[in-house]
């Protein structure tokens, strides 16, 4: 496995240059709420009617995310949802007389429904697309893509994405790290890998647009590019390949993670939140930490957490005791008390699920199992009736139930982030608790004392 700091040493200089932000607003359709982890100032929907869109897309923001938190459902949920939200996006922008540009936003580590997502929002915005472009990078989390391989920075080694923890989902796995291949395998064979084209980083780090534009125009209507990035600039320098590319009339689609956003909405990076920022001033209650997630970097920092922060009231609910019919209402009332209790007394709490990953028979199954866990933990959240002091949700599946399920956001604002990859929104005036700085923290991301080190700060 290559070293991250000498790879990215025998690379050409990365570009150095600001982003052309598209001329289009840009709609974002995030299958889990992470994906807000590199901009500020921008707004988060739950829902996605006519009115609505109609709304955002006459608002002056260069973005917007629609939170569909689709890689929590079966692919057949999925695609429904984004072909409604596909039609609404086209009455909306006849009725605001704006044109849009859509992104696909999915996981950093290759996890969800692709190429199903963005088949299914081609269909309902009428087709008409001259490819579609994969670019997955992520460098708060170390994730780059160097010469096609997607990699995952583990310390100072880039491990090939393919061999992590994350390709063995039960739901969303695959095998290949090289991104030609990946579309060959998600696609089963329907675009092979040979067929893909790719961005490279010779390509984007030659600062000839132009020619990389005309590159680009060579992929066939429906094509796949994949993008290759190490750093901001690469994705500056690809935000002026498509001005190019656009101003010939030229449409994609955009399956991405966090940062190429950022990028081609042209928003810059602001210094993270304080904890002063994150914790209600004056309040006397307790803090609360909801922790879902079961990928070994959320269990490797619950464990930093616990050993560093004793004064945290740990709550930890038995997932076995939550798939048994007869014993789940008595095992959510025994969690939801201890919380209440202590939130009430001003003792800051995490509600964890039981750290044994129970998995189905097949990835229906898997997601079924999911869905019940993530039911429980809202439906505690839901029902508490004292106001944190600060709240934190980790991993995206629970960070999305939360927000929707437990605290009823219709519409957030995005803040900025409490740690590098880590977003912030502040919560509405219809939520369960309007005004509050909700936390979301990826499962994936953060090294093993992220999560020590913020809930810490809020302790103190």
């Amino acid at each position: 496995m290559p070293s991250r700091s000498a790879l990215l040493a025998s690379l050409p200089p990365e570009p150095v240059l600001a982003p052309r932000a598209a001329a289009a607003k840009i709609i974002v359709l995030d299958d889990d709420p992470t994906g807000t982890q590199t901009v500020h100032g921008i707004p988060v929907l739950t829902t996605w009617g006519v009115e609505e869109l109609t709304a955002e897309l006459r608002a002056p923001e260069p973005c917007c995310y629609i939170l569909t938190n689709t890689r929590a459902f079966p692919v057949a949920r999925a695609c429904a949802i984004n072909r409604e939200i596909g039609a609404n996006l086209a009455r909306a922008a006849a009725a605001a007389g704006r044109a849009f540009t859509v992104v696909s936003r999915g996981d950093s580590t290759l996890r969800g429904h692709y190429p199903a997502e963005t088949d299914a929002l081609a269909e309902a915005l009428g087709g008409g697309f001259d490819g579609t472009l994969i670019i997955p990078a992520f460098f708060a989390g170390g994730r780059v893509t160097i010469g096609d391989t997607h990699y995952v920075a583990d310390g100072d080694r880039l491990v090939p994405a393919g061999e992590t923890e994350f390709a063995r989902d039960a739901s969303f796995g695959y095998r290949a790290s090289d991104l030609r291949a990946w579309v060959e395998e998600k696609t089963a064979g329907r675009i092979r890998a040979d067929e893909v084209l790719s961005l490279s980083l010779e390509d984007l780090r030659t600062r000839n647009e132009a020619a990389v534009a005309a590159k680009l125009a060579t992929l066939p209507r429906g094509g796949v590019a994949i993008v290759n990035a190490a750093g901001r600039g690469d994705l500056a320098a690809l935000t002026h390949v498509l001005a190019h590319a656009e101003r010939a009339g030229r449409r994609y689609l955009f399956r991405t993670a966090a940062d190429f956003v950022a990028a081609y909405a042209g928003i810059a990076p602001r210094p993270l939140l304080t904890a002063a920022e994150l914790a209600e001033a004056g309040s006397r209650h307790g803090g609360l930490l909801v922790a879902g997630s079961y990928v070994g970097k959320t269990s490797a920092q619950l464990e930093a957490l616990f050993a560093a922060c004793p004064a945290l009231e740990r709550v930890e609910i038995s997932v076995e005791q939550l798939l048994l019919d007869d014993r789940r209402a008595t095992e959510i009332a025994r969690c939801a008390t201890a919380l209440a209790v202590a939130i009430a007394a001003g003792r800051s709490a995490a509600l964890v699920t039981s750290r044994r990953l129970i998995t189905g028979r097949d990835a229906a199954h898997s997601l079924a199992i999911g869905e019940t866990v993530s039911a429980s933990l809202v439906g505690i959240v839901r029902d508490l009736a004292v106001r944190p002091r600060w709240l934190i949700a980790k991993g995206g599946i629970t960070s999305s139930d939360t927000a929707t399920r437990a605290l009823g956001l219709r519409r957030a604002l995005v803040l900025g982030q409490a740690l590098p990859g880590v977003p912030v929104w502040r919560a509405g005036p219809e939520s369960k608790w309007p005004g509050l700085a909700y936390v979301v923290f990826p499962g994936n991301v953060g090294g093993p004392d992220a999560l020590a080190t913020l809930v810490g700060s809020l302790l103190a």
